[in-house]
């Protein structure tokens, strides 16, 4: 069974940027999705990317700030995000979808990471 751990969350500054990372125990031969859940709300796909990395989407709140990437080789996802706002503050969980493709329902997953806190504060 293929664990999941994300790294790269913390405290920024509204307008900064930071880098997540998500790194699979083995080759996941799937898509990969980021998603986040901020108190209160319901989880909220983010970004995904399918297994050659060919294809990518993002939920419209972060096109053109968030870019999400791959690198089969390291069994690592990341998700770059940059000019962060306060409404990004959330836990954001990368997960493994049931097929090389991804979808935006959390459904369509059946592996899940612990999750890594992003705060964006002044």
């Amino acid at each position: 069974q293929v664990q999941l751990v994300e790294s790269g969350g913390g405290l920024v500054q509204p307008g900064g940027s930071l880098r997540l990372s998500c790194a699979a125990s083995g080759r996941t031969f799937a898509g990969m999705g980021w998603f986040r859940q901020a108190p209160g709300k319901e989880r909220e796909f983010v970004a995904g990317i399918s297994w050659g990395g060919s294809n990518t989407a993002y939920v419209d709140s972060v096109k053109g700030r968030f870019t999400i990437s791959r690198d089969n080789a390291q069994n690592t996802v990341y998700l770059q995000m940059n000019s962060l706002k306060p409404e990004d503050t959330a836990v954001y969980y990368c997960a493994r979808s049931t097929s090389t493709a991804f979808g935006s329902s959390p459904r369509g997953y059946d592996t899940w990471g612990q999750g890594t806190q992003v705060t964006v504060s002044a």
